[in-house]
C-alpha cells in the first residue's frame, strides 16, 4: 500500500489514519506545481485528476478522494471504531460530516492557496471559512468531545486537518473555543505526531 501525498496537504488525513490504524505502508511525495513525484514519476499517470491523496492499494487499483479513502481504510479495521457500521444513524451522520468538511470548509479555503487571488477574495474566503467554523463550535459544544457523540472517528481526523491551514492562512480561532480545544486533542494523539514527523512539518 502507498500513499501519494505532498505535506500538509489534505492527504495528511489518510496520512493520520493509517498510522491510527497501525498499518504497513509506504509515502511518496509529489510535487502538486510539477505533478512529479519523488521518484520522479508523472503523478498524472497515477491519479489523472492531478492532485493528493493517491492510495495504492495493489491490483491495478489506486483509489482518490480523501474521504472515500479514509473510510475504505477504517471499514478495513472496524475494531478501530473509527468509523460507525455501515446503514447506521451514526454512519450517516458521519458522512454529512465529511461532506460538509468536504464541500464546504475544504473548498473554503481554496483561495487562500491560490497566488492569484486578489486581497478581496482572501478576505471573503476567510470570512466564508470563519462562517464554516461557526457552525462546527455549535456542533462540537452540543456533543461534548468529538464531531460524533459516538466517539473519535475519520471525521475529526479531517476537520483537524483542514483546522491545522487557518495559521498559514492568517485565520484567528480566538473566538472558536471548542475548535481549538478540539485542534489540540487531535494534534496530542501519537498517530498525528507520527504522521506530521514523517511529512516533515514537526
Amino acid at each position: 500500500m502507498k500513499l501519494y501525498y505532498a505535506p500538509g496537504a489534505c492527504s495528511l488525513s489518510p496520512h493520520i489514519v493509517l498510522s491510527e490504524l497501525g498499518n504497513q505502508f509506504d509515502l511518496e511525495k509529489v510535487d502538486l506545481a510539477s505533478k512529479q513525484t519523488e521518484r520522479q514519476v508523472d503523478f498524472t499517470s497515477v491519479n489523472p485528476k492531478g492532485y493528493v491523496p493517491a492510495l495504492d492499494i495493489g491490483n491495478d487499483t489506486v483509489l482518490t478522494e480523501g474521504v472515500a479513502i479514509i473510510q475504505y481504510l477504517a471499514d478495513q479495521a472496524p475494531e478501530s471504531a473509527l468509523v460507525p457500521k455501515v446503514g447506521t444513524v451514526s454512519r450517516g451522520l458521519l458522512q454529512g460530516h465529511l461532506n460538509y468538511l468536504s464541500a464546504e470548509l475544504h473548498k473554503s479555503f481554496g483561495p487562500l492557496f491560490n497566488p492569484n487571488s486578489s486581497e478581496h477574495d482572501r478576505a471573503q474566503a476567510r470570512k466564508n471559512v470563519l462562517g464554516r467554523y461557526d457552525y462546527l463550535e455549535t456542533v462540537l459544544a452540543a456533543t461534548g468531545n468529538w464531531l460524533l457523540k459516538d466517539g473519535f472517528s475519520v471525521a475529526d481526523i479531517y476537520m483537524f486537518v483542514l483546522v491545522n491551514w487557518s495559521a498559514h492562512c492568517e485565520i484567528d480561532l480566538a473566538n472558536h473555543p471548542e475548535i481549538a480545544r478540539h485542534h489540540a486533542q487531535v494534534l496530542a494523539r501519537p498517530a498525528t505526531q507520527a504522521a506530521l514527523k514523517a511529512e516533515g512539518l514537526i
